[in-house]
């Protein structure tokens, strides 16, 4: 933060804000200022009405009570339109892009440039301008390309591209690096830096405390819907800013628990391969209560790997052994059958059925074990949507709430008890913890090593690297869709610096 910013105005203020839905008051008198050339974190867990502050100062609804101030006046936009038009963008967590169209048509949308004599859209100037701000955040996505075919990580660039096209006042950047790499992630720092030297006040929201201890001057934590407190630069720290979160102390997970080679393998992929040439020639053994990690870059074929041992995916080439049997999954449904478990990435359009309750998305896969002579027990249904909500620690008003009313943290608890609903042999975890706040984030590793202690072989997916080094006994790393190396905890010290050295298909040994 540069010199005299703490004591400016504020380019950004909401003031006693509260909101009420119905009966329920979300929001209780929050206070929350952005100053000009600043990065304000705003933390909290799931459900601690962060989205809810963000979503009244974008003009999504208003606020029950309260004011919104940008540079010292009224705001008076009225909706999300008026709000970006007055400065203030937002780059959501959740992905809203339109599949349909390319990229250059996404970052462009309602603003797109025209030919001042016929007025219709210039094409040639959209794809230069959506070019130049792909390019600000060092990527080189084509502008041509359907947005339908990008991964998650890609279309977050484009959103965060997408925001830059205004001369923003304040930009509010909600989880931007979840579905990014780190090599993505160190360009979006870049450009945060440079946006907090132009005088742009950002709204920083993330879970990850490595992220807010390196870029926030302040942090602004929200507890069940009430600011709980504010710390400075120099002033916070892990431990405090968790305390204020979560109001309680976190445990310490127990260390990873290693294989023994002389078993035989829970999973084993031979010489796997896709359809597409996105995973080539990939061999790796996990043993029975086994956490094993992937690790590489966006596009390196760790997403894709899990798809095709979980039959989302068209195998090619290569063998899938549960327990020494050879498989052959053709969808996910017949891999579930065999006790191959799958969580995908972007569980509000692969994973959940959002228009369905919280109990129905938990036992869906239980229906057909459930039901006798034809008849479902819906008696046992519920049983187990208790046990789980109890065992997982799901916050819900009751089973038949809706799954889409739930925070991210609890609807991926939704997805975990179904995955293991039917008792698998292998879980594939595919970002398990993507924007998913602290105390969730332990809960869930808590439950991946409490469910391998059972003999179940664990794969983890993650752009977390310290979140890999926490949980997995082994590491694979992949580049350019093949096995670059495998660091074992057991007898490497294994480090951020040599994985990434695999990823970017280095020899980590240089680096000893």
């Amino acid at each position: 933060m540069s010199r005299g910013v703490e004591d400016a105005v504020p380019v950004l203020e909401m003031r006693g804000i509260t909101k009420r839905f119905g009966g329920v008051t979300v929001l209780r008198g929050v206070d929350f200022a952005v100053r000009a050339g600043e990065v304000h974190a705003l933390m909290g867990e799931n459900g601690a009405g962060k989205s809810t502050l963000m979503k009244i100062l974008g003009g999504v609804f208003p606020a029950s009570e309260g004011n919104v101030l940008l540079a010292g006046r009224p705001l008076a936009a009225r909706g999300p339109t008026e709000v970006l038009r007055a400065g203030i963008a937002l780059i959501h967590q959740e992905i809203s892009l339109v599949p349909t169209l390319t990229v250059a048509e996404n970052v462009l949308l309602g603003a797109e440039p025209r030919h001042r004599l016929f007025r219709w859209v210039d094409r040639a100037r959209m794809r230069e301008e959506a070019t130049r701000l792909l390019a600000s955040l060092d990527n080189r996505i084509s502008p041509d390309a359907l947005v339908s075919e990008l991964s998650i990580a890609e279309q977050q660039v484009v959103e965060i591209a997408r925001a830059l096209r205004h001369e923003n006042r304040v930009i509010v950047m909600d989880e931007p690096t979840a579905a990014l790499s780190e090599r993505e992630a160190e360009r979006l720092f870049g450009l945060i830096i440079r946006l907090r030297e132009q005088g742009v006040g950002i709204v920083y929201i993330s879970h990850r405390m490595t992220e807010v201890e390196r870029l926030a001057d302040r942090v602004t934590v929200l507890r069940d819907g009430e600011r709980a407190g504010e710390l400075t630069r120099g002033n916070f720290d892990r431990a405090r800013i968790v305390a204020l979160m979560v109001g309680r102390a976190i445990p310490e997970l127990s260390p990873a628990r290693g294989f023994d080679s002389s078993q035989t393998s829970r999973l084993e992929v031979r010489g796997l391969s896709d359809a597409l040439g996105r995973v080539r020639g990939v061999d790796l053994r996990v043993g029975p209560g086994e956490i094993v990690g992937l690790a590489g870059l966006m596009g390196a074929g760790r997403s894709e790997l899990l798809r095709v041992i979980a039959g989302v995916d068209r195998r090619a080439a290569g063998r899938v052994l549960i327990d020494g049997e050879e498989m052959h999954f053709t969808d996910p449904r017949r891999a579930l059958a065999s006790g191959v478990a799958y969580l995908p990435e972007d569980r509000k359009s692969l994973g959940l059925f959002l228009q369905m309750a919280a109990g129905e998305n938990m036992t869906m896969t239980l229906a057909s074990p459930s039901a006798r002579a034809g008849v479902l027990r819906l008696d046992a249904l519920r049983e187990y949507g208790e046990r789980a909500v109890a065992a997982f620690g799901i916050r819900l008003a009751g089973l038949e709430q809706s799954a889409r009313l739930l925070s991210g943290g609890n609807q991926q608890k939704l997805l975990f008890a179904r995955a293991l609903a039917l008792n698998p042999r292998v879980l594939l975890l595919d970002e398990p913890t993507r924007g998913v706040d602290v105390g969730a984030k332990q809960e869930i590793y808590r439950k991946i090593v409490e469910t391998a202690a059972t003999g179940v072989a664990v794969v983890v997916v993650s752009s977390e690297l310290p979140e890999l080094l926490l949980l997995c006994a082994r590491i694979a790393v992949l580049h350019e869709g093949r096995l670059a190396g495998v660091l074992d905890r057991a007898n490497d010290a294994v480090t951020q610096e040599k994985l990434m050295a695999l990823a970017t298909g280095q020899a980590p040994d240089a680096l000893s």
